[in-house]
């Protein structure tokens, strides 16, 4: 039996369509452009004739970049930073979180408007540089990358609302068969938090290997740099990336910014496909019970 479908159904549907269209194609385009920018001579970069498909196809960015040692030394920079930013983050916020989503405790009346304070308004830049250099001592250190900024508000408030969300009777039972808080939280509610950890895995795993600005300000040495400042200072200008005066080694002085910034986008977008059904199911379920 074939459905017939009214005009004004017809033209949300052509119209939502269109729109979701525009949605994708804006948001896909410039990482498409980027990746057609890498593969295509300098030339034809300057001469704007890329747009969706290489143009005088090229791999010699890529072999140009693979070939140069402090690439790799950056980039496991930041997967140590990343790794390492993740695992502290995600057990700060949920050890935090438990104890903030118990209505119980008295003391919440107070801790929950003063973490919600820190996300409006902070220190500013200055206190928090003497704040790491000065006072913690951490100026040059891989932990004044992973330390200042360890708990995102944000993060916590979802994290607690999800850990609200969970019913009381389980622990509740599980008190009763003589399991402490500790227990509780590590053999029960963890388990049950695999969504919310996923989402929080992702969100402060692109924030680490996007993070520039911390190691900028706090890391003198470049070997401690992560990626993301290194491309960061190719894009700027401020790092002169030393070339011979070779026919191929010519074509990389426009091309090595997007080969680079490629290469530091893929381990993202490939993990992203396998966190994506815990990163919905975490949204959702983190954003019910506040």
């Amino acid at each position: 039996m074939k459905i017939k479908v009214s005009k004004s159904r017809q033209i949300f549907l052509i119209t939502n369509f269109l729109i979701m269209f525009m949605v994708v194609f804006v948001t896909l385009y410039p990482f498409v452009y980027l990746i057609a920018q890498s593969f295509s001579s300098d030339k034809a970069v300057a001469a704007g004739l890329v747009s969706f498909y290489p143009i005088e196809f090229t791999i010699t960015t890529y072999k140009y970049v693979l070939s140069k040692v402090e690439f790799y030394r950056y980039y496991a920079n930041t997967i140590f930073y990343g790794i390492m930013g993740t695992l502290i983050s995600v057990a700060g916020t949920a050890i935090l979180a438990y104890p903030l989503s118990k209505s119980r405790l008295r003391l919440n009346k107070f801790f929950i408007p003063f973490c919600i304070f820190t996300m409006y308004f902070s220190g500013g830049m200055i206190p928090n540089y003497i704040l790491v250099a000065k006072w913690l001592n951490l100026r040059d250190s891989m932990w004044s990358i992973l330390l200042p900024g360890a708990i995102s508000t944000f993060n916590l408030l979802l994290m607690k609302s999800f850990f609200s969300g969970l019913p009381e009777e389980l622990e509740e039972a599980a008190a009763i068969d003589g399991m402490g808080v500790y227990s509780i939280f590590a053999k029960i509610i963890i388990p049950l938090s695999k969504p919310i950890i996923a989402t929080m895995c992702l969100f402060y795993l692109v924030g680490l290997w996007n993070e520039w600005f911390a190691p900028f300000i706090y890391l003198d040495s470049k070997d401690k740099w992560p990626v993301a400042l290194w491309v960061r200072q190719l894009v700027e200008g401020a790092n002169n990336v030393e070339m011979g005066s070779g026919a191929e080694e010519s074509q990389i002085t426009t091309t090595i910014k997007s080969a680079t910034m490629v290469l530091t986008s893929l381990p993202i977008i490939c993990v992203y496909p396998f966190v994506q059904k815990y990163f919905v199911q975490g949204m959702t379920m983190g954003a019910v019970k506040g």
